[in-house]
């Protein structure tokens, strides 16, 4: 197991939370945020995973996360390493995420992009999802030369039309 991330609905299906659980480690709380999905939305850090882990984005949100980083905006206390694993990647953090955006973007606007069919389907099942219960995903594992294969293929953003 990498990493496993529970997002489920609070506040009767209006906000979206998230809980994430490291191999051998105590979980940890998101944030909170909206969880509107109407018409092509997800909420952001759901989105923001699937990006990520089809890709296979190592230096996003997610996998710095995995990697032990630890974010303002995450219930988890801060430690020197966890904030010297955002240091050292913060070019490629900001850099993914512009590329997220630019997936997404295209995804909501129903342009072709390498995530369509993850997104698509992540959507049906967060629509789905009741209250109550928990969406699982897992923070893939993956080799390092299939890491920096999949980021050449994904380097390009999406052009909207």
């Amino acid at each position: 197991m990498g990493m496993r991330v529970a997002f489920y609905k609070v506040d009767g299906g209006r906000l979206c939370a998230w809980r994430a659980q490291l191999r051998k480690r105590r979980p940890f709380e998101g944030t909170t945020m909206t969880s509107v999905a109407s018409g092509r939305n997800l909420p952001h850090d759901l989105a923001q995973f699937v990006v990520e882990s089809t890709l296979g984005l190592p230096h996003g949100f997610w996998g710095l996360l995995a990697a032990g980083a630890t974010f303002e905006s995450v219930r988890r206390r801060r430690t020197h390493p966890g904030r010297q694993v955002i240091r050292t990647h913060h070019a490629a953090l900001i850099a993914t995420e512009h590329l997220v955006n630019g997936h997404l973007a295209a995804w909501r606007a129903s342009a072709p992009t390498p995530v369509s069919r993850a997104l698509d389907a992540m959507l049906a099942r967060w629509q789905v999802l009741p209250v109550g219960t928990e969406l699982l995903v897992e923070w893939p594992v993956r080799p390092q030369a299939e890491l920096a294969s999949r980021a050449k293929r994904s380097a390009r953003v999406p052009e909207l039309r």
